[in-house]
């Protein structure tokens, strides 16, 4: 099988993927082979090339996986051959420990993550445990739905972290692939909310896509919101945000950091200014199997219409380079023939 494999920690620009001629994994007990049609391209893929959160070397990097089953395990039984699956950024949990039994298998000390603990989906085929993968709805196309897997389904958590409730006004600071979903949601199961958008630079194409899918009111991340937020998701991969959303919050406003790494440091705060009043600040860490299931139902239901920019393959360093930069909207997949 083909395969673009990261086997460095290294800068983006300096394209490190290589592509490669690997066996096809072959599927032992619970595990299904996957032949995959389209990998979403997510920032946390920069944050392991980069080293920001360390991956296996060599791995193959991807956890916005859709494809069709090709092969099946011994004692797999959840799936029939053909049938169209897709694999999210968890890859296994151990399942007996008190987080897993609790409901928060994210935070499990075992949990694997796709594309980072074990090869993903920047590739023809791949393997999972049948109790990590899920039936994909009809309505999405491949591409559509490969953005689900990751950017809808964690936008959901962060979302549901908030504790919104209709008619509260909410703050999306960053507009990318997580985001661009996320105010679906929200416009929704909130139709008498708002929602404001802060975007890294004036009339770039995230505002203007933030404008296209309804927000009440579209800045940039210093601009103070035209009312206070009642809550706030973080997308964005640096520390000033955080500081900018706790200053725009209503006093007992929730903030979301929705990154599993920050490039820059969030700046000091002074506590009275910034976080007294009962703010709270809350980080979202990984996801768990029905944070995905839920999502994939209520995202029929609307249906989430993601924006795709699609790309080969053989094209991902330039997928990433072009995510690194922000020089295209909503999100990138990788079509895989």
């Amino acid at each position: 099988m083909k395969a673009m494999v990261l086997k460095r920690i290294a800068k983006v620009d300096e394209e490190p993927l290589e592509l490669e001629d690997l066996d096809t994994p072959t599927p032992s007990g619970k595990e299904i082979l996957i032949k995959i049609s389209a990998c979403g391209v997510c920032h946390t893929e920069l944050d392991e090339i980069e080293g920001r959160k360390m991956p296996k070397l060599p791995v193959i990097l991807g956890h916005e996986v859709i494809g069709r089953v090709e092969k099946l395990g011994d004692k797999a039984k959840r799936f029939r051959i053909g049938e169209r699956v897709g694999v999210a950024w968890i890859y296994s949990a151990c399942g007996s420990c008190k987080f897993c039994k609790s409901g928060r298998e994210n935070l499990c000390y075992d949990f694997k993550a796709t594309g980072c603990d074990a090869d993903g989906g920047y590739a023809e085929y791949m393997i999972i445990n049948e109790d990590f993968a899920y039936p994909i709805p009809d309505v999405f196309s491949d591409l559509e739905a490969a953005p689900l897997m990751c950017a809808g389904a964690i936008g959901y958590r962060a979302l549901r972290l908030t504790g919104m409730k209709d008619g509260d006004t909410i703050g999306l600071y960053g507009f990318g692939a997580s985001a661009h979903i996320v105010i679906q949601v929200v416009k929704y199961l909130y139709p008498n909310s708002k929602v404001f958008v802060f975007t890294k630079r004036r009339n770039d194409e995230p505002s203007r896509l933030a404008k296209e899918l309804g927000a009440d009111w579209v800045g940039v991340t210093g601009d103070s919101s035209p009312e206070k937020l009642d809550c706030a998701i973080d997308t964005t991969p640096v520390g000033i945000p955080v500081k900018e959303a706790l200053r725009n919050l209503e006093r007992g406003g929730k903030l979301i950091i929705n990154a599993i790494r920050k490039e820059t440091k969030i700046p000091e705060i002074e506590y009275a200014e910034y976080l007294w009043n009962e703010k709270e600040i809350k980080s979202v860490a990984n996801i768990t199997r029905r944070d995905v299931e839920e999502f994939l139902e209520i995202a029929s239901q609307i249906p989430i219409k993601p924006e795709v920019k699609k790309f080969s393959l053989e094209e991902a360093n330039k997928a990433l380079i072009m995510l690194k930069y922000g020089k295209y909207r909503g999100a990138g997949v990788l079509k895989i023939d």
